[in-house]
């Protein structure tokens, strides 16, 4: 029995590698259209359009708005299933294209899904409230049950490639995907699996969520200058701006890559995941667990903090985030924190909570590929408590071989990945 479940030293040789990118955003579905206007610095920020936002305190998001749930499903599939678990599926079924792997013969049993949500199935709720308070409990969907659980986009995924391996569903609110595609990375160093389709999706603007999030007035409030609303690291914002979507990768084990002349992006090399427990929705002041959570990443991947170039950050554009961010790169960057290009997305895709970690994560590996790190757009006052290097407004190019994406989430939840340039 020894000598067919790995040890820790044979699991650590293990490589892990990304070899399949999908992504539904406000920016745009399909890598091409959102990696292009991510780097021009296009801005998905609008007035909401789900459902009328006059009497809400914040009346914008960052909405999908070139996605058709019929390019992707059936007419059946779509009315049984949540928007989320739409996005999700889309985004899967172009990471599984772009890897090569629909038109390879793979071991079902070695294939998972790990596939996490935050909110869930939030316009499901939403008409399931309406239906049983206006029409009584039997109007209520007997697939409302299937339409709002959060783990049903990583089961429906599952069932349409039939993929047999291991199967999660996290929720660890914004530092979500962050954690689906590093468990998935550690399920393959303990030779669980050959490879996983990995990743978050959220589809909150929704009234319930929305109003929810309002009122703890944790979003930006600025209706008057939508455009300009997501401002990380910029001393005039006011709040995150909520945003929808998707990001789905393919998780591979490299000898296994190799074997099917799989393209690989890049290696992933390093996850650390800690809590603060201190508050339920503030950060640790001190910044202690983004702290420990970037050391135990830099630990897993076995470098040392000088080695990294650039890190996306989680960057919401609230004060507390964004300051406590900065702070923990300091401490753990320590002198070399001036070196650093750092950007936060959320300036053009706003926050998508749970899909937030993925969708990064995604970009993050395209950085490494071509070299370009996009922008944070509406930094035009930079907050002097954040005195480190933020890309502002127009992109920059350098050759990045190591970089970070960090996540933080609600209740203290923290993830940060490692990503490296791939060499053989």
């Amino acid at each position: 029995m020894s000598n067919l479940i790995p040890n820790a030293a044979q699991s650590k040789k293990k490589r892990v590698v990304i070899t399949g990118l999908g992504v539904v955003s406000p920016i745009g579905t399909g890598m091409d259209r959102f990696w292009d206007r991510l780097t021009k610095g296009a801005n998905g920020v609008s007035r909401i359009t789900r459902f009328d936002p006059t009497e809400y305190r914040s009346q914008m998001a960052a909405e999908v708005k070139d996605f058709e749930a019929r390019d992707w499903l059936d007419k059946k599939t779509i009315a049984r299933f949540d928007r989320f678990n739409h996005y999700a599926i889309a985004a899967a079924d172009q990471a599984l294209n772009d890897s090569g792997l629909t038109e390879y013969k793979f071991d079902q049993t070695r294939a998972g899904v790990i596939i996490g949500s935050g909110i869930g199935g939030a316009d499901s709720i939403q008409e399931g409230i309406k239906a049983l308070s206006s029409q009584g409990p039997k109007s209520v969907s007997p697939f409302f049950i299937s339409k709002v659980i959060i783990n049903m986009s990583a089961s429906l995924v599952s069932i349409r490639h039939g993929l047999k391996g291991p199967l999660a569903a996290p929720s660890v609110a914004c530092s979500t995907g962050g954690n689906a595609i590093g468990e998935a990375m550690l399920m393959i160093k303990r030779s669980d699996a050959d490879f996983l389709v990995a990743g978050s999706a959220e589809a909150a603007v929704s009234p319930m969520p929305f109003a929810g999030f309002c009122a703890s007035r944790s979003m930006s409030a600025r209706n008057h200058d939508l455009q300009k609303a997501s401002r990380p690291f910029d001393k005039d914002r006011d709040g995150f701006v909520m945003g929808e979507g998707s990001g789905i990768v393919i998780v591979e084990e490299l000898q296994h890559a190799l074997k099917r002349g799989a393209h690989i992006y890049a290696e992933i090399i390093g996850y650390g995941n800690t809590a603060d427990a201190f508050h339920f929705t503030a950060p640790d002041p001190e910044a202690g667990g983004m702290v420990r959570v970037m050391r135990n990443a830099f630990k897993d991947a076995e470098i040392d903090p000088s080695e990294v170039q650039y890190i996306n950050a989680h960057g919401t554009s609230t004060e507390l985030n964004d300051k406590t961010e900065c702070l923990a790169i300091q401490k753990v960057f320590d002198g070399y924190g001036h070196n650093l290009k750092i950007s936060s997305i959320k300036s053009m895709i706003g926050h998508l909570l749970s899909a937030a970690g993925s969708v990064e994560f995604i970009s993050t590996v395209k950085t490494i590929e071509t070299g370009i790190m996009p922008p944070t757009i509406n930094l035009e006052n930079k907050d002097p408590l954040c005195p480190l290097h933020i890309i502002a407004n127009q992109a920059e190019q350098s050759s990045i071989h190591t970089a970070i994406t960090n996540n933080f989430g609600f209740g203290g939840g923290n993830a940060c990945l490692v990503i490296r340039r791939f060499e053989p």
